[in-house]
C-alpha cells in the first residue's frame, strides 16, 4: 500500500478544501467535528500543521500534528482499512518517534478510536461532556438572581486584560482554558462568531469582573454555545454561576437560537450538577488519551 503524508497549510487553497472536505464528511457521518476549535486556531496561527493523509491520489484522512499533540480523522469512506493505524505510525516518526510522548483527542469517544488508542499504549486522562437543552421562550423571560450590588454588562475592550486574569485564576488547573493569553483572546475576538454582547460580565459593587458567560453563535446557526463559564472564587457558592447561565440563555434566545450546547470537563462535579439542574442532558463525550514516553 503506498501511503504518504502530505503537509502545507491552509492557506493553499486546494489542499484546504481536500481538509476540510473530509473534516466535513466526517463531521456528517459521525455527527460532531473531528477537530475541535482550539485544534483549528492552532492551525491558523502556526503553532500546529495540518495534514492530509493521501493514498494514490485519494485523501484516505487528515490530521493535526505538533507540540506533541495527535489529532486524527479517518474518511468515513476508507475506514475500516488500516489507514488510522499506518497513519499513527508515521505521526509518531514525525513527533519524535515511537518513545515520544503524545496526546491525542477521541472526538466522540468512537469505539474504534478507543480500540486504536489502546493498541497503541494510550490511556485515558480526561473526559470532557458534550450537553445540550432546548430553548424557548420562557429562558427569554428568566430573571437571575443577583447578590446586592452586582450587575452583569457586556464585554468592552478595555476588559480584555482584567479579564485574562480572572480567566487564569478560575481555571489555574485547567491545561487549556487557564492558559489562554491576551494574544489568544484577541484570536478570539478576530473570529466571524464574536460578539461583545454574547460576552457577559458580572461586576461588583467596585466594578471589579467577579464572574462571566461567554457565549458564541456561528453564523448562519440556531444552536447557540456555553462557551466558557467562570465565577470567581470569592464568589462561588453564592448562586452567581446559576444567575450567569439564566442571563446566557435568555440572551442566546433573544439572538433566534433554539438550542443550547456546551462542554464541561467529566470530573467537575459542581459545574456539571448546575448544567443537569438547568435542564442540560447529554449528547456526547470526549477522551482525551496521552502515552508517556518509552
Amino acid at each position: 500500500m503506498s501511503f504518504t503524508l502530505s503537509a502545507p497549510d491552509l492557506s493553499d487553497s486546494a489542499f484546504a478544501a481536500r481538509f476540510h472536505d473530509v473534516a466535513d464528511v466526517a463531521a456528517h457521518t459521525d455527527g460532531y467535528r473531528p477537530f475541535n476549535e482550539q485544534a483549528m486556531l492552532d492551525v491558523r496561527s502556526g503553532r500546529r500543521a495540518p495534514q492530509l493523509l493521501i493514498e494514490g491520489e485519494d485523501a484516505v484522512g487528515a490530521a493535526i500534528l505538533g507540540g506533541g499533540e495527535i489529532d486524527l480523522v479517518v474518511h468515513p469512506r476508507y475506514r475500516g482499512r488500516g489507514h488510522a493505524g499506518n497513519a499513527l505510525r508515521r505521526l509518531f516518526a514525525a513527533e519524535g518517534g515511537m518513545s515520544a510522548e503524545l496526546t491525542a483527542w477521541a472526538h466522540g469517544d468512537h469505539p474504534a478510536a478507543r480500540a486504536l488508542a489502546l493498541r497503541f499504549g494510550f490511556s485515558a486522562t480526561r473526559t470532557l461532556l458534550q450537553l445540550e437543552r432546548p430553548l424557548g421562550d420562557a429562558d427569554a423571560t428568566a430573571t437571575p438572581v443577583l447578590a446586592a450590588g452586582v450587575e452583569i454588562s457586556s464585554f468592552a475592550d478595555a476588559d480584555g486584560p482584567e479579564w485574562v486574569r480572572l480567566n487564569a485564576l478560575i481555571f489555574q488547573a485547567h491545561p487549556e482554558q487557564g492558559a489562554l493569553t491576551e494574544a489568544d483572546l484577541a484570536d478570539r475576538q478576530a473570529e466571524p462568531w464574536f460578539d461583545a454582547g454574547d460576552l457577559l460580565l458580572a461586576r461588583d459593587t467596585t466594578g471589579r469582573i467577579v464572574g462571566y458567560n461567554w457565549l458564541k453563535v456561528e453564523p448562519g446557526l440556531h444552536t447557540g454555545e456555553i462557551y466558557v463559564l467562570g465565577v470567581h472564587p470569592d464568589s462561588a457558592g453564592a448562586g452567581l454561576g446559576r444567575a450567569l447561565m439564566l442571563a446566557g440563555l435568555a440572551r442566546l434566545r433573544e439572538r433566534g437560537c433554539d438550542s443550547v450546547e456546551l462542554y464541561v470537563e467529566g470530573e467537575s462535579t459542581g459545574p456539571v450538577q448546575l448544567y443537569r439542574s438547568l435542564g442540560f442532558t447529554d449528547r456526547t463525550a470526549d477522551v482525551q488519551y496521552h502515552r508517556g514516553p518509552r
